[in-house]
């Protein structure tokens, strides 16, 4: 979070982004009808959950897709930060849907626990291994992106979570198949409730901070205070907000107090050179208001 390329490399993002949005969709798409089918006709839980789970994770790729092009529309007349926000609420709506996808789950799994029905464990193992496959590849397209955006690292979190549950499903399959434990089914379906919600609750927890304005992840304002005291002439700094605007980008107003001998040319320079040191520390849009420090003996400057 902290080097210093991080402000450029916002251009690198898009096309690579795009195009893996776009595969991991159709990948995972495909994988998730071939694991219905399979689930139905083996009539095994483990399998439809686990479909499932694949089917939130291409929602959640379409809906970070949807963000990601929205995030980069230029602003309107009445949209004035543009649509980045849509980033994290797509990422607060994806979580708030994992966890219903998960109660479904649950509840289907323990009834099933009194009544486990007879699956076809060679099946399930054969599916569930060319869902690893699926999901681990999908999940590199993402991994260079991951640290820069919220909605790829939800994205790569889940299709990582996915390859482990489909693993988790391969055993369970080998499992049942050579033994005729039938409870394995709904178990490994719990399992599966298990991974998405730990997977799920972090991202939702971030995206519910940021949607409410919280500093972001990365940003101290004990650093902001120190970046603006560094620069030469600026006595004192308050008033710090800093928000989000969408999943990679941050803004930023402030209070600075000058020096009172300070002439405009310098507060035109000074404030150039507070700004480009935030961009340093990922602030993309800051917002200084410049006082002098007599026009603060007479008010309360301070925070």
């Amino acid at each position: 979070m902290h080097n210093h390329s991080h402000h450029h490399d916002h251009h690198e993002l898009p096309a690579v982004t795009g195009r893996a949005f776009m595969l991991g969709i159709v990948l995972n798409l495909s994988f998730v009808l071939a694991e219905a089918i399979a689930g139905f006709s083996t009539d095994s839980l483990s399998l439809l959950s686990d479909a499932g789970h694949n089917l939130g994770d291409v929602a959640s790729l379409l809906l970070a897709l949807l963000a990601f092009r929205l995030s980069r529309m230029a602003t309107s007349g009445r949209f004035t930060y543009g649509y980045g926000k849509t980033t994290i609420l797509v990422s607060l709506l994806n979580a708030v849907l994992l966890l219903i996808a998960v109660g479904i789950i649950a509840y289907e799994a323990i009834g099933r626990f009194s009544h486990p029905s007879a699956t076809e464990g060679n099946t399930i193992a054969i599916v569930a291994f060319i869902g690893i496959l699926v999901n681990g590849g999908s999940a590199l397209l993402f991994r260079s992106g991951k640290d820069k955006d919220l909605n790829v690292k939800g994205a790569y979190l889940h299709l990582l979570a996915d390859a482990l549950v489909s693993l988790a499903v391969v055993i369970g399959g080998v499992i049942q198949s050579y033994t005729a434990l039938n409870w394995i089914d709904p178990a490994m379906s719990l399992v599966i409730v298990v991974v998405i919600v730990w997977s799920s609750w972090g991202l939702l927890k971030q995206s519910l901070v940021l949607s409410i304005d919280a500093v972001p992840e990365g940003v101290e304002l004990q650093k902001i205070r120190e970046i603006a005291l560094a620069v030469p002439g600026i006595q004192d700094i308050h008033h710090i907000h800093v928000w989000a605007v969408s999943t990679t980008r941050n803004a930023m107003t402030a209070h600075v107090v000058v020096q009172p001998e300070t002439g405009s040319e310098d507060v035109i320079r000074l404030k150039k050179t507070l700004k480009h040191e935030l961009e340093h520390y990922n602030i993309a849009h800051a917002t200084i208001e410049i006082e002098s420090g007599e026009e603060c003996k007479e008010q309360e400057c301070k925070v």
